[in-house]
């Protein structure tokens, strides 16, 4: 089944990691340690970047109205291919077979919102997280700003059933009253109908829906961040083949100039007006 709807794929056509700056009034996370500057690698060998996506994860990655690719990371690949000023090409294929289109040398990274896994590090080569997606509480629009595991005691949070999530939730927070259910879309009903007084989910997905006119109406963040890995990840990363260490060390240089020049900030800002950190 595919991942998202075209209804969304218009709406994004129009429209804690630290360190973190400030751009008006959404925080931009930061993933690279300024006291660990990147060199640019001997760039003879490479002359052009052929990116692998898919088309059906807005705001991510998918076809907009017109047909053309855009999304978050097609615009980071090209600024990629920009600061490393070589060729780049960027084509869409089926989200279960990129990753066997990159063994067989039919692309040579693909950039698809990749989550950094043991089982993909054993494959293939990783390039440094480039997005970190926390979770977070919603809730309505007064919800409290600040949530202890004591503020939490006897709430209810609405929660997808046998997620990440819930398993954090009942670690961190026992003394909250959880409404499990089948999936987001519930989760958000719950919340909206009074079934929950909070929604703990994925902060980006979230996002997406307080930028639509329905998500603003109801509910906003509450809280901050949560980002802790056993539970959310290392991040997302750009993979690319296990033998090509060169191509490794320019994205990894190129990734470290985009937050250095504010690329990577003028992106997220662009694609989540609702920033999710």
């Amino acid at each position: 089944m595919r991942r998202a709807i075209a209804l969304a794929a218009a709406l994004w056509a129009l429209v804690a990691a630290t360190p973190v700056v400030r751009a008006a009034d959404v925080f931009i996370p930061g993933f690279w340690e300024t006291n660990q500057r990147l060199e640019k690698p001997e760039m003879s060998g490479l002359k052009a970047i052929r990116f692998l996506t898919d088309d059906d994860y807005p705001p991510m990655h998918f076809l907009s109205e017109d047909g053309r690719l855009s999304g978050f990371n097609v615009d980071l690949a090209r600024a990629l291919c920009d600061i490393l000023n070589v060729a780049c090409t960027i084509q869409a294929r089926r989200w279960d077979t990129l990753l066997d289109a990159l063994k067989e040398g039919r692309g040579d990274a693909v950039i698809a919102s990749l989550r950094a896994t043991k089982e993909l590090r054993s494959s293939f080569g990783l390039t440094t997280p480039y997005l970190r997606t926390p979770a977070r509480f919603v809730g309505k629009q007064n919800a409290p700003g600040s949530l202890t595991a004591d503020a939490l005691a006897g709430r209810t949070v609405a929660v997808v059933e046998g997620s990440a999530h819930e398993s954090f939730l009942r670690t961190f927070f026992p003394k909250a009253t959880l409404v499990p259910v089948n999936d987001l879309e519930r989760a958000k009903s719950a919340l909206q109908r009074g079934d929950a007084e909070l929604l703990f989910g994925d902060g980006l997905t979230l996002a997406v829906w307080l930028n639509t006119e329905d998500g603003a109406r109801c509910c906003s963040f509450a809280g901050g961040p949560y980002t802790e890995s056993r539970w959310f990840g290392e991040g997302v990363v750009i993979a690319l083949r296990s033998n090509d260490p060169l191509l490794r060390r320019a994205l990894d240089y190129a990734l470290q100039r985009a937050a250095e020049t504010g690329v990577h900030a003028e992106l997220y800002l662009r694609w989540f007006p609702v920033g999710f950190y």
